[in-house]
């Protein structure tokens, strides 16, 4: 059926107005739970077809089920694409977003953005995942996450609590925004240059280098450890050969896309705490530098309206 043939104008209309006020936040969830801008894009589209056909005249809080639908959604989404990746060639990234233009990608705060933190967040399992985001990201109250997951409060507290302690586990505690564009421009210049004895002072002892290209030649399909490796590694004179870096803004920190004859062929960034660089993560795989791109002028109205 076609509902804007079928459904009153003003309800359409009225249908429109209250997603499009959501669709950031709602793509925020998506994103954090899936690591991916074209999977997230997929659930927020089937939420705005939900959101159609809902009767929306017993909806009592229009967020509440529009959050609700996106993150259940989300969370099945992620359980079938935990199976992709099984057979993904090489290290997995998380596809990066550009946050020049929504810096929060449509959260009140910036929490679990960063590419860093997204890679922890695929250790947990969806629902935890899903619980995390929910109230680091956006400030969900326990009750609000219990419904939306379908869960018993004191389970949903205990969910967040033990994702919270994998996570300062695994996390290091990240630079500030100004000296991780100063880390990341010496990274790349010394790189550019083959300057493999400063490279080494940037990094730490435990560095990791993470290559996604998904079997794409050329690319590591390993992860590379430790600082003399990295360094070697990434002045390879190949890897620079007439290429134009280009500062970007990505998952709220600088990054770096790096063009040859005018196309993008990586994009690569860096977690990196007081001690200097400890990962170094580069995005080969041409789909996801595409969705990079696109994500500058993701538009703010529902496909097909």
């Amino acid at each position: 059926m076609d509902l804007e043939l079928s459904a009153p104008r003003g309800d359409l209309d009225e249908a429109v107005s209250v997603f499009v006020q959501h669709r950031a936040r709602l793509f925020g969830i998506a994103y954090r739970v899936l690591g991916s801008v074209a999977e997230a894009e997929d659930v927020v589209q089937e939420v705005w077809l939900r959101w159609q056909k809902t009767d929306r005249s017993v909806v009592v809080s229009p967020l509440a089920f529009l959050s609700s639908a996106t993150t259940r959604l989300a969370i099945n989404v992620m359980q079938s694409a935990r199976v992709r990746r099984e057979t993904y060639i090489g290290p997995w990234l998380p596809e990066p977003i550009d946050t020049s233009s929504d810096p929060e990608v449509g959260a009140q705060r910036a929490e679990a953005l960063e590419m860093a933190l997204l890679l922890v967040l695929e250790k947990l399992s969806p629902t935890e995942r899903a619980a995390y985001v929910l109230r680091e990201a956006f400030d969900y109250t326990y009750p609000e996450i219990a419904e939306i997951l379908q869960l018993s409060v004191v389970n949903v507290r205990k969910i967040v609590s033990r994702a919270r302690k994998h996570l300062s586990e695994e996390q290091r505690e990240s630079v500030d925004t100004a000296e991780h564009r100063r880390l990341l421009n010496a990274f790349v210049s010394a790189a550019q240059t083959g300057d493999v004895a400063s490279l080494e002072t940037l990094l730490t002892a435990d560095a990791v280098s993470l290559s996604d290209g998904n079997g794409l030649q050329g690319c590591a399909r390993i992860p590379v450890l430790g600082r003399e490796r990295i360094a070697k590694m990434s002045t390879y004179p190949r890897l620079w050969r007439e290429t134009k870096p280009r500062l970007v803004d990505a998952n709220g920190f600088p990054g770096m896309t790096i063009y040859r004859d005018g196309q993008p062929m990586a994009f690569m960034t860096i977690a990196a705490s007081a001690e200097g660089i400890h990962q170094v993560m580069w995005v080969f795989n041409p789909t996801k530098i595409a969705a990079f791109l696109g994500s500058r002028s993701r538009s703010a109205a529902p496909a097909g309206r």
